[in-house]
């Protein structure tokens, strides 16, 4: 129970109320408002100070909805507080009189959406278990107790997220130096045999330092990338965020995207970047000609989008044509075989012969 608290807090309690108890299909009366106010506050509260501080909340802008109805009541006289009746007739006299009820807060988030944001947690795999779980219950904060009692039932959240705590803070230096257009130095990590997260190295066994030109920050299968160049290269480059450690923004002023090699001399597309690199691989963007079975159409379209062309379908199979990264084309292709052959460029469909051969290789 609440401890004892002065009436200039009553405004605030009944907004609390309305935050924890009511949504559109829990509404509250004044009354029971007031039964909440009395036994978990410790406060008490006419229905006219209710009703003032409802006021008082919608004039400062909260969507707070309600149900207004008509009755008529009897007049009573105001010092003797006797009924007024009619001289004629002498039935009392009446007047309209308003009745508020019903009273609920309408939430910035839906419980779906909130739904969804919180399913996106729970799916991705590269935040820290401990601050999954702090956003989670955030999230939560927005709705009801209503809504909390139903999240409980959606999943658990694994423990074995990643181990590196600095994924936020990744995220807003990288922000920052995007803003300002900052390289970054950072060490970039990897598991090892221990289970472990180490820093990569150079040849001589010194720990590798990554300088880096920052573009922009993009989530594929769960995962936060960066879009960057790598300060030795003309190229772009993707990494991902939470193997990221140890960031720094450095004085030195970045490079422009449209100056670099694959750029086309045009600044960033994020929409069209994300739909040719279907892996997050980093290599040149080229026009690619494959063969599918038909029951891969949704698959394809899913991977590359509507933008590929379809030609020479027959009952089992259609041909696709698209612009898509190099590196991600190969591993869609070996991910797929035989469902899907590449037929131009030729120099891909003989990398790909000599690694499925390879590959054939291994088993026998």
């Amino acid at each position: 129970m609440y401890t004892k608290q002065p009436k200039k807090l009553l405004i605030l309690n009944i907004l609390d109320v309305l935050r924890k108890y009511t949504d559109e299909d829990h509404r509250l009366s004044q009354k029971k408002i007031a039964d909440i106010l009395k036994n978990e506050y410790d406060m008490k509260a006419d229905r006219k100070a209710i009703r003032r501080n409802l006021l008082n909340l919608m004039d400062c802008g909260y969507d707070i909805e309600y149900s207004e109805t008509i009755r008529n009541i009897p007049v009573r006289d105001k010092q003797t507080g006797e009924i007024l009746r009619d001289s004629k007739t002498g039935k009392p006299i009446m007047k309209e009189n308003e009745l508020w009820s019903d009273f609920y807060l309408k939430r910035e988030f839906t419980d779906g959406e909130l739904r969804l944001l919180i399913d996106g947690l729970l799916f991705s795999k590269h935040i820290p278990y401990s601050q999954c779980k702090e956003l989670i219950e955030k999230l939560e904060g927005l709705s009801n107790i209503y809504f909390k009692s139903r999240v409980r039932y959606i999943a658990t959240l694994p423990e074995d997220k990643t181990d590196n705590k600095q994924l936020f803070y990744n995220i807003d230096v990288l922000d920052e130096a995007i803003n300002k257009n900052r390289k970054v130095s950072f060490e970039y990590v990897e598991y090892l045999t221990d289970k472990k997260l180490h820093s990569k190295k150079r040849e001589d066994g010194s720990v590798r330092e990554y300088i880096i030109t920052p573009y922009q920050i993009a989530a594929k299968e769960g995962k936060y990338y960066l879009i960057c160049n790598y300060d030795k290269y003309d190229d772009v480059s993707n990494y991902r965020i939470d193997r990221i450690r140890n960031i720094k923004i450095l004085d030195e002023k970045g490079k422009f995207f449209r100056e670099l090699k694959w750029s086309g001399h045009q600044n960033l597309d994020l929409a069209e970047y994300m739909k040719e690199h279907v892996y997050m691989y980093s290599s040149e963007t080229v026009h690619v000609t494959f063969r599918i079975v038909k029951p891969m159409i949704t698959d394809v379209i899913d991977m590359f989008g509507k933008d590929v062309i379809f030609s020479n379908e027959d009952e089992t199979h259609v041909t696709v044509t698209t612009k898509t990264n190099e590196r991600s084309m190969l591993q869609f292709a070996k991910n797929f075989a035989p469902d899907v052959e590449v037929l131009k460029p030729e120099s891909m469909r003989e990398r790909l012969r000599e690694k499925l051969k390879r590959a054939v290789e291994v088993y026998q």
